[in-house]
């Protein structure tokens, strides 16, 4: 059997942590949480019950000590997170997650008076000391925490619930990420790993996807009633919060986060839904060039070529380095230290948390990136796209803390941008008519899955939400049929789903980690696709601009950093326009597809 287990080069690829800590027995471990201790009860005596009598230079001082306080509650946190990531099942760096969390927790809870005392002040007041040149640093984000000023409880209240927090949202995802990290599909009698295992799904021989498919559904279904009451526990509990904060809808909080209106939120899903017939016309498309009536579920991220390129980690490299480094010398030469300085880990392993991820840590260190590399085109735009959060993490760095952060529908913006100029690359180079139509078909099946994929699984998250509240706990049929329902919603008749896909949902860890979380794929891709088109178009006028919105970090509004690369998030036909470019893709694949069949 053909599998992706074969060398990539990237079987010793692992992160150095060093930079963090030289491990948990390192001196400075102790020593950056004895700090942080004594600075929270420090910020409490001097600050607690005074913010509202501060001036803007005490107000302006007063966010400086919090930011540094939280800076160095996030370093041994950040480090313990890193160390559970490649390993889950350690009990060693499982207890030293825990143990961070419930000490962030604790020490967070102290502080969190602040942020209400100033969230409490009238209005008159606290515009007055936004204006004050002397609080200008700030200023976004003190006016960004007032977004909550209508759904915050009394300061007893939230310490109650932050320091809850650590047994109830974080305990649940902790113990899905250990669940799903131990599932192991076995094909043709060899067990595999998960991302083995989801990789297959991407090769030629369909007999082979169909049995990876139906590997990873018998893996599924042990544990199914364990993650759905997981599920379950972690909607009720997002239920309770919003209840206790009055937040109008499930989503709002997490738009809120955003910095985005439940409106504006509810134009971009307007946009994608209404234009559902993009992807059913995509998988029309490929059922053709697979020679098939109709695709099935396994069959949406097949190559069309039975000789899919292997790309070795060196040559992935290469390639991802130079398709940044020919738009910006700068951003190529800040990607290069993620490989010479090891700030990668992509070996394979068992128990490594699944999927991918950039950690962006505080600006005084830098990102890290995980990711399983198995070789194939998708795992080298995996690698792009997660260097680019890397590259974003690191140009907001010269921001301070609390103005690097970027809200989660901006997050995406450089990822997406480091895919396509990855892709570009790839489809220069590539002459061959037929070999064109495997690149354009792949770049389709990843933007299907980033905008409509997303999408529909906001629509499912909406669904499970609502239906919690509505008729309390819900049973894994309940949810495996509103699952079905929202993804035929999106595929139409263009893809026939197994009977065995019902239970895909249980597996995907936004849904528990962080629930609402998926739109913001679609709106950092049609966002950065604009970005990108620009450039198209543009060439280097448009470099300088676009770094700048990454060195922007969080210190504005989305729509205001979104203003820097001349774009109008605000403009309902901004989303159009995204999603016509999508449109144009297909039809030059279509058009190619004419050409290579004939």
């Amino acid at each position: 059997m053909s599998t992706p287990t074969k060398a990539t080069g990237a079987e010793n690829v692992f992160w150095n942590l060093d930079d963090i800590y030289k491990g948990s027995e390192d001196p400075k471990f102790a020593l950056d949480i004895d700090a942080a201790k004594l600075a929270a009860g420090k910020f409490r005596d001097k600050y607690y019950g005074k913010v509202g009598q501060l001036n803007a230079v005490g107000m302006r001082n007063a966010v400086a000590d919090l930011e540094k306080l939280t800076a160095d509650l996030m370093r041994p946190s950040i480090y313990a997170m890193l160390r559970y990531a490649t390993d889950t099942a350690d009990p060693s760096r499982g207890a030293l997650r825990q143990r961070m969390l419930e000490m962030s927790t604790v020490l967070s809870s102290e502080t969190l008076f602040f942020v209400l005392e100033w969230v409490a002040m009238d209005d008159e007041r606290a515009e007055r000391l936004l204006n004050d040149p002397d609080l200008a640093k700030y200023r976004h984000h003190l006016q960004a925490e007032r977004r909550y000023k209508q759904f915050v409880l009394s300061e007893p209240e939230e310490r109650i619930l932050a320091e809850k927090a650590a047994t109830s949202e974080a305990a649940w995802a902790r113990l899905f990420e250990e669940l799903t990290a131990e599932v192991r599909p076995v094909i043709d009698g060899e067990e595999m790993i998960w991302e083995q295992a989801m990789s297959l799904l991407q090769q030629p021989d369909r007999d082979l996807r169909r049995k990876a498919a139906e590997a990873i559904t018998e893996a599924l279904k042990p544990g199914l009633r364990t993650r759905n009451f997981i599920l379950n526990t972690v909607l009720l509990d997002h239920a309770t919060n919003d209840r206790l904060h009055g937040y109008p809808t499930w989503l709002s909080s997490m738009n809120l986060y955003n910095e985005a209106s439940d409106e504006a939120v509810g134009a971009l899903v307007a946009a994608v839904t209404d234009r559902y017939d993009i992807p059913r016309r995509y998988y029309a498309l490929k059922a053709k060039l697979l020679g098939l009536e109709k695709l099935a579920d396994y069959d949406r991220m097949a190559p069309i070529s039975d000789d899919p390129t292997f790309v070795s980690w060196d040559a992935a490299k290469d390639l991802v380095t130079d398709a940044y480094n020919s738009f910006s010398p700068e951003a190529g030469k800040i990607i290069g230290e993620f490989f010479d300085n090891n700030w990668i880990h992509a070996a394979q392993a068992q128990n490594k948390m699944t999927g991918a991820f950039c950690m962006t840590t505080i600006p005084e260190a830098h990102p890290y990136v995980l990711l399983s590399y198995t070789g194939e085109r998708r795992s080298v735009l995996t690698l792009a796209h997660e260097l680019g959060h890397g590259l974003h993490g690191y140009l907001a760095g010269e921001q301070t803390l609390f103005n690097a952060e970027t809200p989660l529908t901006l997050a995406e913006t450089a990822s997406v941008f480091g895919e396509a100029l990855t892709f570009g690359k790839l489809l220069a180079a590539e002459k061959d008519p037929a070999k064109r139509l495997g690149l354009l078909v792949g770049r389709l099946d990843d933007s299907i899955a980033t905008v409509f994929r997303q999408i529909a699984f906001n629509r499912f998250e909406d669904a499970i939400h609502n239906a919690r509240r509505d008729q309390g706990e819900l049973a894994p049929e309940d949810v495996s049929a509103l699952w079905l329902k929202t993804q035929r919603e999106v595929l139409g008749d263009s893809v026939e789903i197994s009977e065995g896909y019902s239970i895909w949902w249980s597996y995907i860890p936004h849904f528990i980690r962080t629930p609402g979380y998926v739109y913001a794929y679609a709106f950092g891709f049609l966002f950065s696709l604009a970005i990108y088109q620009r450039y198209l178009k543009e060439g280097d006028a448009l470099i300088e601009p676009y770094l700048g919105l990454l060195r922007a970090g969080g210190s504005d509004s989305p729509e205001t950093l979104a203003k820097k690369v001349g774009l109008d998030v605000a403009d309902p036909s901004f989303w159009s326009g995204g999603l016509d470019s999508l449109d144009a893709l297909l039809t030059e694949a279509e058009e190619l597809a004419k050409v290579v069949q004939g």
